[in-house]
């Protein structure tokens, strides 16, 4: 099938095609206790048929909204392409947001029927129920803990199946008749924006716009029934619905899900995709993780890996882009593909990555090279919810490390006068949900979405994203504020968690840090530094030294380039705590809610940008189990050195 014809199909009927061309050809798996289980599309066939005619015998109709909420899971997979099957739209949520977050969501999105993972979800919309009493319909998959669970709202997931295969046996003619009736433009998903700025914001996506980016990313890398994924990335979030459903569904190939969270390395290695996908955020810890180990490793085995790296860093990109590598840097590569970069592959699961993909937040150019340096085929994408994550692609062979690529096919991508980027295409956002104000203002009368994002063109016609528009800003000497590019650079070092950077309308850069406990309580135990926990770690004199280096080395790389020889860091803390999506500081996809912080840390922010060498401070955090409680903590501010940009270059 090709673009054309697959825009003009729905998701339920390619379900149905993959049924009859390739009925024994694996579509997904699940380990669970251990052990992978397997399901071709012929037996996923009757799994979503089964379930569709279930939630139909409940009342679920056309047009209906079903939550679902959970880790991935083949089951929640299916009950997408269930809703979808009746004419409904299915609508994923964050499975670690609590309750109250949900609450929101649910009631906006007028939701009747769930189908959950376990009894954690279950508790939260019981909770939930006690406010919002839309919910009448609640499934769950596993029925662990919930023996003593007797609410008439609940049913099993099997149970539901066992209705559904009683109530198609009775209405033979009624699920190929509800399937057929599906058209290419009905809504086949609504996903939640991260509510960076204010509250999530229902985007309708229809079978047409996510057909279109799924089909647009396929031709152009030559996906094809053969890949293997490893799903572990949020349902709610749009990468794993392009990825994991729209082209898992176009494509036929195998979609892996993880038997947890904390298995997700493990079950990484054990899968080997060959298709691979992940935030900067995963790439940033897998870095981490190997600086750990490479910390505990021997002096020999340090020198090695420090000289094979310097060499990757040299040639390793270019190797693999195929250009001109002498051949004695050729022969001493391959000498560490043998010894460093295939046994580190191994040790990551990406031996078998043909092509990887990083979206969902910029990434800092010396991460996205060190692993195209190793011989990972990492790309960039650019997109949004909005546009199904698919504005811009890197061709191979024509990847630069500090742009996210051309527009990809089918897409125009153009800058508005102040530099927003502004996107047209079929791969587009119908509109807010019940929000034609919101709609309005983000899609312009040609049919434009404003993407909200800075960016600038490079001569060979690649987009280069700057900042978000709004977190854009100048210094009072005219430079240019761009508070992502420093923070990723930041984070670039195993050290460093998260930062936030402050600098619009002022005359120096200064910067929050959060550490990584792991990768720095590491570090410090080598040392013989002893710490309770992470805010006294945090305070620790030789933390401070440890991240002090970093930013150093920060201000130096930012000194060598023109534009940003101004904006280098003169003062920084570090944080009592981690910044935390529970605490409202970051989204669920982990990007900084830059407004929220400035409010709730004014009182730091002054006093970086004082004569204080230090700054009592007590926060209030949420815990888990949804109690709150009180962090206090008297934060020392270091100053950082600077350097002149043309003593550099001289």
């Amino acid at each position: 099938m090709n673009q054309k014809e697959a825009a003009n199909s729905t998701f339920p009927r390619l379900l149905l095609q993959h049924g009859k061309t390739r009925p024994q050809h694996p579509a997904f798996r699940e380990k669970d206790l251990g052990i992978w289980q397997t399901w071709n599309w012929q037996q996923v066939n009757a799994e979503v048929r089964a379930l569709a005619c279930g939630l139909a015998a409940q009342g679920f109709k056309r047009g209906m909204n079903l939550a679902i909420i959970g880790d991935n899971r083949p089951r929640l997979y299916w009950a997408m392409a269930a809703a979808q099957c009746l004419g409904g739209i299915p609508v994923p949520l964050y499975q670690d947001a609590p309750a109250a977050d949900m609450a929101y969501v649910l009631e906006n999105a007028e939701i009747v029927f769930a189908v959950v993972e376990d009894q954690e979800q279950v508790d939260k919309l019981l909770e939930i129920k006690q406010q919002y009493a839309g919910i009448q319909h609640i499934t769950f998959d596993d029925d662990r803990g919930m023996r003593h669970y007797h609410q008439p709202e609940l049913t099993s997931y099997a149970a539901l199946q066992e209705l559904g295969r009683a109530f198609d046996m009775t209405h033979p003619d009624f699920f190929m008749r509800e399937v057929e009736l599906g058209q290419p433009d009905d809504t086949a998903v609504m996903l939640y924006t991260s509510g960076t700025t204010g509250k999530p914001k229902g985007v309708c996506q229809s079978h047409r716009s996510f057909m279109t980016a799924a089909m647009g990313g396929m031709e152009f890398d030559e996906l094809t029934a053969d890949e293997d994924i490893l799903s572990y990335l949020p349902m709610a979030w749009v990468g794993d619905h392009l990825f994991s459903f729209a082209q898992a569904m176009a494509a036929g190939f195998t979609v892996n899900c993880p038997e947890s969270s904390e298995t997700v390395l493990t079950d990484l290695r054990e899968v080997g995709p060959t298709y691979y996908f992940a935030p900067p955020r995963v790439f940033e810890n897998m870095l981490t993780t190997v600086m750990i180990r490479m910390e505990d490793a021997g002096s020999i085995k340090r020198k090695l890996f420090a000289h094979f790296m310097e060499l990757a860093r040299r040639v390793g990109s270019d190797i693999l882009d195929g250009k001109a590598v002498s051949g004695m840097d050729r022969l001493q590569y391959a000498l560490g593909n043998l010894l460093i970069y295939g046994p580190l592959k191994n040790v990551l699961g990406l031996s078998r990555v043909r092509v990887a993909y990083t979206a969902g937040a910029a990434i800092g150019p010396d991460l996205f090279r060190f692993y195209r340096s190793i011989g990972v085929n990492l790309k960039q994408l650019y997109g949004s919810t909005e546009t199904c994550a698919y504005v811009c692609l890197q061709p191979d062979g024509k990847i630069k490390f500090d742009s996210v690529g051309e527009a990809a096919p089918g897409v125009e991508v153009k800058l508005a006068p102040n530099g927003e980027v502004l996107v047209r295409s079929d791969a587009m956002l119908t509109g807010y949900y019940k929000r034609p104000d919101a709609t309005a203002e983000v899609m312009d009368e040609q049919g434009y979405f404003h993407t909200g994002d800075a960016g600038i063109f490079d001569q060979d016609g690649h987009l280069k994203i700057i900042d978000r528009a709004a977190d854009v800003g100048k210094m009072n000497q005219g430079h240019i504020f761009a508070p992502n590019y420093i923070e990723n650079k930041l984070k670039f070092f195993p050290f460093i968690k998260e930062a936030v950077a402050f600098g619009h309308e002022r005359d120096t850069v200064c910067a929050f840090i959060n550490i990584d406990m792991e990768a720095v309580g590491n570090w410090s135990e080598r040392r013989g530094v002893a710490y309770s926990g992470y805010t006294d770690l945090a305070a620790k004199a030789e933390t401070y030294q440890l991240i002090l280096s970093c930013i150093e080395k920060v201000n130096a790389d930012l000194a060598s380039e023109d534009l940003m020889a101004g904006t280098q860091i003169h003062r920084f803390l570090v944080l009592h705590k981690e910044l935390d999506p529970d605490d409202d500081e970051l989204t669920r996809t982990r990007k900084v809610r830059r407004k929220f912080i400035a409010e709730k840390y004014a009182v730091l922010i002054e006093a970086l940008y004082s004569d204080k060498r230090s700054q009592f401070i007590e926060t209030l955090v949420k815990f888990e189990d949804g109690r709150q409680g009180k962090v206090s903590a008297d934060l020392h501010i270091s100053d950082v050195k600077t350097f002149s940009a043309q003593k550099l270059a001289a």
